[in-house]
């Protein structure tokens, strides 16, 4: 898809970020090529601390990471009920199981929203990059949903091509908070035995 921009006037990109060592690299590549609102929406995060200190480093990356064409932070809103109403009755389930791709979907139908509501040309998600997170379902999940809401989505695999590594480079040279959950309670529960 980026091959087949014209090099006029950039399209805009509405890019769903989920923190700030995730969308490092993201931002790097992306651009390059596109005019970016990264668009913090993410209700799985908690407690509230975390998700203001994750919004912190997402924000100061941005201020702080030479990029060709300049990028907004747009932060959505902490609706964790919202996750918690698509997590009932799975809890239980590992990271990467059917939870995650519920949350996924939470995420990126936000984003598609605001990618419609805004005329952006194409929305995305910085999540592919974690080597934790399913590219082809996310990737499935966005098509469908922006075929449903009228968006086009931007699919991709950011952990390829060196993606990943440079994410860990790009984190170790800002100083960026890397955190070692997704997020969410469930997950940090699992990693750390914590409620």
């Amino acid at each position: 898809m980026i091959a087949a921009l014209d090099g006029k006037a950039p399209p805009r990109l509405l890019l769903h970020g989920c923190c700030a060592p995730c969308s490092s690299y993201v931002l790097e590549y992306l651009a390059r090529y596109f005019e970016i609102t990264l668009y913090y929406y993410n209700p799985n995060i908690s407690p509230r601390a975390e998700y203001e200190k994750r919004l912190g480093e997402v924000r100061r990356l941005v201020s702080e990471l030479p990029l060709v064409h300049p990028v907004t932070v747009v932060d959505g809103p902490w609706d964790h009920a919202a996750f918690l109403d698509v997590s009932r009755g799975l809890e239980e389930e590992p990271e990467g199981g059917k939870r995650c791709l519920k949350c996924y979907e939470l995420r990126l139908r936000a984003a598609a929203t605001v990618a419609k509501e805004g005329d952006y040309d194409f929305f995305a998600t910085t999540l592919s990059i974690s080597p934790h997170k399913r590219a082809d379902k996310l990737n499935e999940i966005g098509e469908r949903v922006g075929r449903e809401i009228g968006v086009r989505h931007l699919p991709a695999d950011f952990k390829k091509k060196g993606g990943y590594a440079r994410s860990i480079e790009l984190s170790r040279e800002l100083g960026l908070y890397r955190q070692d959950y997704c997020g969410c309670a469930f997950s940090r529960h699992q990693k750390h035995g914590e409620e």
